[in-house]
């Protein structure tokens, strides 16, 4: 069975998902058609996983209590693909929805029969929640993000360029900028828009300036990793052409392909000099380009 998870993006689309949702959370406690919804639907981002056919097997919800805590509800599993990875999969998909607006922190309200299925999958108890619509008892489960579940490649390093640059670079962790995935090959961070939004609902540009930066000096962090190299990395020059403003999911993805100069110099203890190109997207949507020159300069402690 082939499963996808899809955002409901139409009229006809949230009815089926709202009815999903009340039909399997809210019918089997005889409570009525509307009592599936609560006032944090505008502000929430809703999933759906869909079969081969279209037809909706599970439903879930994530909205930010604050920038940094994600709380994630209405995980619902057709009775028939149960058993089958169907939760475990709608979880992983609101979990990434949770670390590209920045939380590092999940929590959910768990009736008992769902504790053990969210301690399988990294949840702890903290506290009793309040009943659900006064009747179901409830337990606060929360999770640490860790910022390396969707990485592919040498997860140790990126962890290390993660607390690099949390360490060295303060603003990442104020902007929010996450590295989301190293192949060895394509390199991505994402930024939290909510923490760089600007009075006219979009990105600052400067933010987004920040994010290529970071992403190009991620880029040289990691290649030196590969090849085995130490120095200090810094820019020498940064070029950016905008072309529309990010009003949803802040994007940079650099490629090797890029990438040009020689690391050779560093092994005979001189700096090189190297440059790179910076995609940024919205989305999927391409909206400017980074065109960066670094310096890396020998470590001269390890001499």
């Amino acid at each position: 069975m082939v499963y996808k998870v899809v955002t409901p993006d139409s009229d006809e689309a949230f009815d089926a998902y709202y009815q999903f949702r009340w039909q399997h959370l809210r019918q089997p406690w005889n409570f009525p058609p509307g009592s599936e919804k609560d006032e944090y639907e505008q502000v929430a981002e809703h999933r759906m996983i869909v079969d081969g056919h279209g037809n909706i097997v599970a439903t879930g919800r994530v909205h930010l209590n604050t920038a940094e805590e994600a709380q994630i509800r209405h995980i619902a599993v057709h009775p028939d693909h149960q058993r089958k990875g169907v939760g475990q999969m709608m979880l992983g998909a609101l979990e990434n929805v949770a670390r590209e607006q920045g939380a590092v922190r999940a929590v959910t309200n768990s009736r008992e029969t769902s504790i053990d299925f969210f301690k399988a999958c990294g949840f702890v108890i903290e506290r009793e929640a309040p009943n659900e619509l006064g009747l179901l008892k409830r337990q606060q489960m929360v999770k640490k993000l860790a910022v390396t579940d969707s990485l592919v490649l040498h997860p140790k390093w990126c962890e290390e360029l993660q607390h690099t640059w949390t360490d060295t670079i303060p603003i990442t962790e104020h902007m929010g900028i996450r590295l989301h995935q190293y192949s060895g090959r394509t390199l991505e961070t994402r930024a939290s828009l909510n923490k760089n939004i600007n009075i006219h609902g979009t990105m600052f540009a400067g933010s987004i300036f920040s994010l290529a930066t970071l992403t190009g000096w991620g880029m040289i962090f990691l290649q030196l990793k590969e090849k085995k190299l130490s120095g200090d990395i810094v820019l020498g020059d940064g070029d950016i052409h905008y072309h529309k403003p990010i009003t949803m999911k802040p994007r940079a993805i650099c490629n090797i392909e890029t990438l040009s100069g020689k690391f050779s110099p560093l092994e005979k203890g001189k700096k090189c000099c190297l440059k790179l190109e910076v995609e940024i997207l919205d989305g999927d949507n391409p909206v400017a380009e980074f065109k960066g020159v670094y310096w890396v300069l020998p470590d001269n402690s390890k001499k």
